[in-house]
C-alpha cells in the first residue's frame, strides 16, 4: 500500500510508547491520556502492513466500541484513498485488503476460526478473562500476531492486574505504566480540580494508576478481601462423603454459570465454577454429569419456568427429560438477594484454582455510575461479572448459613419440581 500520512502526531509519552513496543504490550495510563488514540492509530499501522490480514479492536461491550473506538477509526484511517466502512458491522477494509473489526468482550467469538494479526484489548480490567484466553490469543498464535491491552486499573483482581505485574519475566512483553505525572496530557490546574472534587480512591485509580484503590461500588469487595485476609481462599477438595449443590444463572444469549457447593455445618464449601457461553442445555448438563460429584440440589432462578415460544415448554421440562430436577429458588427482590450473598460470604470457602473466575467477578461486582448525576445507581452494573454474581445469588437464597438448605416457595408444585 503506497505511504499515506494520518493526521496523527502522537504525544510524547504515545511516541515514547512506539519505540518500546514488542509482540504484546500492557499501557497502564491515567484516564483521557491519549490510550485509545494511541491504540487505534497503532492498529492502522499494523493493517496497513499486513496485506488481507486481520485486526481487531474489543471493548467490555460493542456499544462502547462503536460509541468509542469507532469515530476514532473513521477520522485517522479515513483519510486512506480506497477505504471502506462498514456501519452495521463495525468492519473497516483497508485498500491492500486487511480488514479491522471492532467487537465487544461480550461476545468475540465472531472472531473464532480466524487468525488475527494485530489486537486491541480495552479496558482490559473490565473484560472477562476467557475474551483473551479462549478467543484472542489462540487466534494469535499461527499468525505470531501482536496484541496492545489498554486501561486503567480496577482493583487486582482481573487479567489486566496480571499483565501488569507478571509472576515471572516474559520477553516477549513490555509494560508501561504512567500516572498524571509522567504523561503531562492533563494541565496543572485541572490535576487539582479533578483532585478536590473526586473520592481520594477514584482519584487513585484513574489518575495515579493505583491497582489498590478502592472498586467504587462494589457489592462484596470487603466480604471477599475478608475471606482472602482469613484464608478462605486457598486449596478446598472435594469431599466424596458429601452431596454437591449447584446453582445456576443460566443465559439465553450470553453466559451460563454454575457454581459447585458443599455444606457441612455452618460452612460452605465452593470447591468449583464452569461459565459456558452460547452453550445448550444439553452440552451444559453432559458436562455436569462427566464430573465426579454426588449431586444433591440444583438451584434455578424462577425465569427457569417461562416457556419458550419455540418449543412451549419450560426449562424445567426441558431439564427433566435431561435428568435434572430443578429446584426454583424464591423471587426475591435483587437487593435482598445481594444482601443476602454479603451474608453468606463469611462462611464461605472458595477454592482459587477451580473458582477463579467466580472470585474474580465477585470481587469486581459492582453497582452502576451515573456520569451525569455523578452517583451510584440502585442497579448492578451489567458486565461479565454479572452471570456468576447471580449464580451466586441463587445459591445464596436457596440456602441458609447452617447444616439446612433455605425456605422455598412450595405453593406451585409441577411433577416433582419445587416452583
Amino acid at each position: 500500500m503506497a505511504e499515506i500520512e494520518i493526521p496523527y502526531s502522537p504525544r510524547p509519552w504515545q511516541a515514547e510508547a512506539f519505540d518500546n513496543l514488542k509482540r504484546f504490550n500492557v499501557l497502564v495510563v491515567h484516564r483521557r491520556a491519549g490510550k485509545t488514540v494511541f491504540a487505534v492509530n497503532w492498529l492502522i499501522r499494523e493493517a496497513a502492513n499486513t496485506p488481507n490480514g486481520v485486526c481487531c479492536y474489543i471493548a467490555p461491550q460493542f456499544a462502547q466500541a462503536k460509541r468509542i473506538c469507532w469515530p476514532y477509526l473513521k477520522e485517522f484511517a479515513g483519510v486512506i484513498p480506497g477505504v471502506e466502512f462498514n456501519v452495521s458491522e463495525l468492519l473497516c477494509t483497508l485498500p491492500n485488503g486487511c480488514r479491522i473489526y471492532m467487537l465487544g468482550a461480550e461476545n468475540p467469538h465472531p472472531l473464532r476460526g480466524l487468525g488475527i494479526d494485530a489486537a486491541v484489548l480495552d479496558e482490559v480490567a473490565q473484560q472477562p478473562r476467557t475474551a483473551w484466553t479462549q478467543v484472542v490469543r489462540p487466534a494469535l498464535a499461527d499468525k505470531r500476531g501482536r496484541a496492545v491491552f489498554i486501561g486503567t486499573p480496577l482493583g487486582r483482581a482481573n487479567l489486566f492486574a496480571e499483565l501488569a505485574h507478571p509472576q515471572t519475566p516474559r520477553p516477549d512483553w513490555h509494560t508501561t505504566q504512567l500516572t498524571w505525572r509522567e504523561t503531562g496530557a492533563l494541565a496543572a490546574e485541572e490535576i487539582e480540580a479533578l483532585r478536590a472534587e473526586m473520592p481520594k480512591e477514584e482519584f487513585q485509580q484513574e489518575l495515579e494508576c493505583s491497582f489498590d484503590a478502592a472498586i467504587k461500588g462494589a457489592y462484596y469487595g470487603d466480604a471477599m478481601a475478608a475471606a482472602e485476609r482469613e484464608g478462605r481462599i486457598g486449596t478446598v477438595p472435594h469431599d466424596p462423603a458429601l452431596t454437591v449443590n449447584t446453582s445456576f444463572d443460566l443465559g439465553m444469549h450470553d453466559s451460563t454459570c454454575i457454581w459447585y457447593s458443599q455444606t457441612a455445618g455452618s460452612e460452605v464449601r465452593l470447591i468449583d465454577y464452569d461459565e459456558f457461553n452460547n452453550t445448550g442445555l444439553p452440552e451444559v448438563v453432559k458436562h455436569l454429569n462427566s464430573k465426579p460429584y454426588n449431586y444433591g440440589r440444583h438451584l434455578f432462578p424462577h425465569d427457569v419456568k417461562v416457556r419458550e415460544l419455540g418449543t412451549g415448554k419450560s426449562r424445567v421440562e426441558t431439564l427433566r427429560e435431561l435428568g435434572i430436577t430443578a429446584q426454583v429458588v424464591r423471587n426475591i427482590a435483587l437487593m435482598d438477594g445481594i444482601n443476602a450473598a454479603r451474608n453468606l460470604i463469611p462462611r464461605c470457602w472458595f477454592d482459587r484454582d477451580k473458582c477463579f473466575q467466580g472470585i474474580e467477578a465477585l470481587k469486581l461486582y459492582r453497582s452502576e455510575y451515573n456520569e451525569v448525576k455523578q452517583v451510584l445507581s440502585n442497579a448492578p452494573l451489567h458486565d461479565w461479572t454479572s452471570h456468576a454474581a447471580d449464580s451466586f445469588r441463587i445459591l445464596s437464597v436457596g440456602v441458609d448459613t447452617t447444616r439446612k438448605w433455605g425456605k422455598l416457595d412450595y405453593s406451585h408444585q409441577e411433577r416433582g419440581v419445587v416452583a
